[in-house]
């Protein structure tokens, strides 16, 4: 089946769960009212304090590393992009975009929370005078003009397992760069990628639940899903990144930086899938045909297949110089 085919059984199931979606809005997602904001965290203008605080920051980033400033820069561009992600959930099977479901309401509000991470770590970038902004808002834009394609099409399983995955990716990238930060002599940077880490954290495990109750009312077509997501490969949403002017992607490059100073690495793929076969309890499945066995096999044995991968991958020594980092 492919991912744009979607069996009438999906679409009852995606209505059955969107019944009780509000229970996991309130569960995985924070209220407003409490919800931290960019203003508490950074300095305002207004503010008497306002440029020693400037200086603070400034002086903590000058000890940032290259490659951690190119890492965090395209984070932030990948968190800007929201609204091409909102558009392609909402496309999703099942969910009403021009309605008040659940699914809607669950949509609305993770895009509330995420689009706080692209204020503020935009506003640090602003504000840390190492980056130069038009270059970077510039990739921002191209991001979300170009927009991105996972694999999954308007299938729900499938964009559920995609959804899983990379909130788990942000997760440890935001984490890393976090501690990185800190190690660099940025309390301040730390802090703030501290915080986005956190959410990413709630968010991934809102849809690793929302994966688990799939399996257990549709465990044969779930499990092919999840085969066919991990067969394509989880693409990230910045797969097609370029600078101002440029038609090719530098996506490759901005991997390499991360993977340099162990941001995000092919180990970390790996890790993520095992996570998700633990989590879903892929192994002790039970009322699988034979094509959701033979997946489940696939599904299994993968990860050792791309540990080998991992070991006799080669990260570039070359710094690849890019237009968003000032001399």
């Amino acid at each position: 089946m492919t991912a744009s085919s979607i069996t009438p059984t999906r679409k009852e199931i995606m209505l059955h769960l969107g019944q009780s979606v509000d229970q996991y809005t309130t569960e995985f997602l924070k209220p407003i009212e409490t919800n931290w904001q960019a203003s508490e965290l950074l300095p305002l203008t207004s503010e008497t304090t306002f440029i020693a605080d400037l200086k603070t920051i400034q002086e903590q980033a000058e000890g940032l590393s290259y490659d951690l400033l190119a890492v965090l820069v395209a984070d932030t561009i990948t968190e800007e992009a929201l609204p091409t992600y909102e558009t392609w959930l909402a496309g999703v099977e099942g969910v009403d975009q021009y309605g008040n479901n659940g699914w809607m309401k669950w949509l609305r509000g993770w895009t509330a929370e995420e689009n706080r991470h692209g204020d503020v770590l935009n506003r640090y970038l602003y504000l840390c005078g190492r980056i130069n902004m038009r270059e970077f808002e510039a990739s921002t834009q191209y991001l979300i003009a170009d927009g991105f394609n996972n694999g999954a099409g308007d299938d729900p399983y499938r964009n559920f397992v995609y959804t899983s995955f990379q909130e788990l990716a942000t997760n440890i990238s935001h984490r890393r760069v976090a501690s990185i930060a800190k190690q660099q002599g940025s309390n301040i940077l730390s802090k703030l990628c501290g915080l986005v880490a956190a959410d990413e954290a709630r968010h991934a495990k809102a849809y690793k639940t929302f994966v688990s109750k799939i399996f257990e009312l549709d465990p044969n077509e779930m499990i092919l899903a999840f085969e066919d997501m991990m067969r394509k490969k989880i693409a990230m949403p910045s797969q097609y990144l370029r600078q101002l002017g440029e038609e090719v992607g530098i996506f490759s490059n901005f991997s390499d930086a991360a993977q340099r100073i162990g941001v995000y690495t092919a180990f970390d793929y790996t890790d993520i899938l095992k996570s998700l076969i633990e989590e879903w309890e892929i192994e002790s499945i039970r009322g699988l045909q034979e094509s959701g066995e033979k997946a489940r096999d696939y599904i299994i044995t993968l990860p050792d297949r791309l540990n080998r991968i991992a070991e006799r991958m080669r990260v570039p020594d070359t710094h690849y110089k890019f237009n968003w980092i000032l001399a």
